[in-house]
């Protein structure tokens, strides 16, 4: 009898941007990780619009945003109707630019199925594919890993797994965990992707009437597509009709007063009807969730798809040393201490935007920009509460914090040099800010190995960064006489603020999670 298959360290289920995140940032940490998805073939859903500016973070330190940022477009203007005739023009993203510490200012228009797409090609090239027509039905934890029954009758035995499988998760449902909350009927839409012809494809048009609406957005990467969104018809009795080419013909005619036969294909229809729910806890023993299947909420301010990237960036650096044994199984606490707030804030700020929204296009000139605000960007989003985030503050920054982007230079070449780019990759990061940090730089670096980077910002240190414009100490609130050590986390939060006298501070830090070499 052969013996069992040793049991992967991680084993991810669904392969929708939050799980293919997660098995990029897995993978690129050489930890080996599986990920199945029931349905046979790969989905070519546009669904969600893009990525916004936090989620574009990510997806530059996974090495995948410049793929994104040419298969894409910048937001679109909005052309706004009343009784189908144009009654105001707004561009949400005209006054917004990237500033040093900002290099994504706005959002990137992208389908869905595109982003996958990136993704799952990232993926292979750390050798990882997705496996298709795998079903999970069962969940069994044992003391050291989790038996996964698949519906063909195989099962993979994993030391954790990731449920990333959607709102109706069944990882989720097996696990028994509630998903509390309210589904609202009467704020429903139909969605689909349609071909249209005759339209201005720089603009995303917004009918609105007393009763109903019609949205198409130019789905980028495509001659003819649109994202059509719609509020519902309606039969006789006041039940739904379900979404058709036909019935999206209906909608288009009445609230645009243009020929329906404009609209040629409808593909990928929908209902969509608004939830707002959230797991109670996002661990249980050795499986997680993470997602849509720990949280759905409001399409307002365009969160869901992002609140799950981010997700699964918070989750895959702690993951990864849990597995490779630098730090305690303890530390996948402080997913659920860090995120689950997140996701409670999603909800509220979803359903704020939500009611502005609805207020707006009740009149004329009102639209979908009113669902968009700085909040939605994500880039305000920090830790301060965790236990991850260890005492010390600056004039603009505190632990917790995202870490800031800077142009500077290297002291070595002269050659530009980013922030962002010193953080990219698996590591954490010591910045040292003026001469005094230099041996304590040094001493870091020499005793953590490959788990801390350290970089001078004019420190005169191995790594050393120029900052002529002053844009690090700024974008960190770090005066030009002070010696002040960052220390920032793989996922880009600050994890410690410390004056160089208190170096100590940062050894302790990295011991309590394990961390020597």
């Amino acid at each position: 009898m052969p013996a069992p298959a040793p049991a992967v360290p991680v084993l991810i289920v669904g392969s929708g941007p939050t799980g293919l995140t997660l098995a990029c940032d897995l993978a690129r940490r050489s930890v080996d990780v599986r990920i199945v998805e029931k349905s046979v073939e790969f989905p070519r859903s546009s669904r969600a619009k893009g990525p916004n500016p936090r989620s574009l973070e990510v997806l530059e330190d996974l090495g995948v945003v410049d793929r994104v940022l040419a298969a894409g477009s910048a937001p679109l203007p909005m052309r706004k109707y009343r009784n189908g005739l144009p009654v105001a023009d707004t561009d949400p993203s005209e006054s917004s630019h990237p500033t040093p510490d900002v290099p994504y200012d706005q959002g990137r228009l992208i389908a869905q199925w595109q982003l996958e797409e990136i993704l799952r090609d990232r993926l292979a090239e750390y050798g990882v594919h997705v496996e298709l027509g795998s079903e999970v039905v069962g969940l069994s934890e044992g003391d050291d890993s989790v038996s996964v029954s698949l519906a063909d009758g195989r099962s993979i035995e994993a030391r954790y797994v990731v449920g990333c499988d959607g709102g109706h998760s069944p990882v989720r449902k097996l696990l028994g965990v509630p998903f509390e909350g309210k589904t609202a009927e009467e704020q429903s839409m139909v969605c689909g992707d349609v071909e249209a012809d005759g339209l201005d494809r720089g603009i995303w048009h917004q009918w609105f009437d007393e009763d109903g609406a019609v949205m198409l957005c130019p789905i980028p990467g495509t001659r003819s597509g649109w994202w059509f969104q719609a509020g519902p018809e309606r039969d006789g009795t006041g039940a739904l009709v379900p979404p058709s080419l036909e019935s999206f013909r209906r909608l288009f005619a009445k609230h645009t007063r243009l020929p329906g036969d404009l609209l040629s294909r409808a593909a990928l229809l929908s209902t969509y009807r608004v939830n707002e729910r959230m797991a109670d806890r996002f661990r249980v023993g050795r499986v997680l969730l993470a997602g849509d299947a720990a949280h759905v909420h409001s399409v307002a301010g365009g969160l869901g798809m992002n609140t799950g990237i981010q997700d699964a960036y918070n989750l895959g650096w702690k993951l990864a040393r849990v597995v490779e044994g630098r730090s305690d199984a303890r530390l996948l606490d402080t997913y659920e201490e860090e995120r689950l707030p997140v996701a409670a804030w999603t909800l509220d700020i979803t359903a704020e935007r939500l009611r502005a929204t609805l207020d707006a296009i009740r009149q004329p000139g009102g639209g979908l920009d009113s669902a968009i605000s700085g909040e939605t960007t994500n880039l305000g989003l920090g830790y301060p509460w965790s236990s991850l985030s260890a005492t010390g503050s600056t004039a603009r920054l505190r632990a917790g914090d995202r870490a800031p982007d800077a142009p500077c230079r290297d002291a070595g070449t002269g050659a530009p040099a980013r922030l962002f780019e010193a953080f990219t990759g698996p590591h954490f990061t010591l910045l040292g800010f003026g001469p005094d940090t230099a041996e304590a730089l040094r001493a870091t670096e020499a005793a953590y190995g490959d788990t801390v980077r350290a970089y001078g910002v004019d420190a005169g240190a191995p790594h050393d960064l120029t900052d002529e414009a002053g844009h690090a100490r700024t974008a960190y609130g770090v005066g030009p006489d002070a010696g002040v050590l960052v220390l920032v986390r793989p996922d880009n939060h600050v994890a410690l603020i410390a004056p160089v006298s208190e170096s100590g501070a940062v050894r302790e830090y990295l011991d309590r999670l394990g961390g020597t070499a």
